[in-house]
């Protein structure tokens, strides 16, 4: 692959999945594919080390070295633009250092999306466990002024692709949580959970939102006007020197 330039009307986005179940990431992909435009080149990635799924902070943080090297293998290739899908945004700010183009997290684009839907939204996660993850992030992104609740229904993230009642335990629980917070929209709180976003809006009729699809759109947005991540300061590429990788 070639590099492209910024606002290149053909861009390539890469859908990093951040834990190492392939399978996983082949759903990822297709919710994504769905929803870009022809011109636009969606590539699932499955990260190539790291945790079989992410629920905790040290799956997190064993996920990170993964979604970098991935990074790394998309500039070489010359990717234009990257979504984390994984609701803790994994190593978002280093992806952001290594990265040309853009790079969100699926937990950042779904809050912001929603946060245009009404005065208020919900997030619905997996196991309670990352339920203070979820509102650290959304303090982090300046979303505590629109996130009313988080709520988790207790389905660890592989078994929402295996377990036949899945849908209708994350559907209950999104219409237990807006009607507890008295919410407008809700967040999906697992790249996971992509597939089930139109259903349960429909059988709800309430926006739910969809981070990888949210991000998705959104990166291919900035690609198209020629908008990549400040290199000024902060995210700057890392200065060279030695590192030490352990192998």
């Amino acid at each position: 692959m070639t590099a492209r330039r910024a606002g290149a009307a053909a861009p390539t986005v890469w859908i990093i999945n951040p834990n190492t179940t392939a399978a996983m990431t082949a759903g990822i992909e297709r919710c994504a594919r769905a929803v870009a435009a022809p011109t636009t080149t969606v590539v699932g990635v499955t990260s190539e080390i790291g945790p079989a799924s992410i629920e905790s902070h040290y799956d997190e943080a064993v996920a990170v070295p993964g979604v970098l090297r991935a990074i790394e293998r998309g500039e070489r290739e010359g990717v234009d633009g990257y979504v984390i899908a994984c609701f803790g945004d994994p190593g978002l700010d280093a992806a952001r250092e290594l990265a040309t183009g853009p790079v969100l997290g699926i937990a950042e684009a779904a809050m912001h999306t929603a946060s245009h839907l009404g005065r208020g939204f919900s997030v619905v996660t997996t196991l309670a466990r990352t339920v203070g993850r979820a509102w650290d992030l959304a303090n982090h992104y300046g979303m505590q002024r629109f996130c009313r609740g988080v709520h988790a229904c207790d389905i660890p993230v592989l078994d929402l692709e295996t377990d036949p009642g899945a849908r209708k335990i994350v559907t209950d629980a999104c219409r237990e949580a807006i009607e507890a917070d008295g919410s407008d929209a809700v967040v999906l709180g697992c790249a996971g959970m992509a597939s089930m976003c139109a259903p349960i809006s429909a059988e709800l009729g309430v926006p739910v939102v969809d981070g990888v699809t949210a991000a998705t759109l959104t990166v291919q947005s900035l690609i198209t006007l020629g908008l990549g991540t400040s290199k000024r300061l902060e995210f700057a590429k890392p200065a060279p020197k030695d590192y030490r990788t352990g192998g």
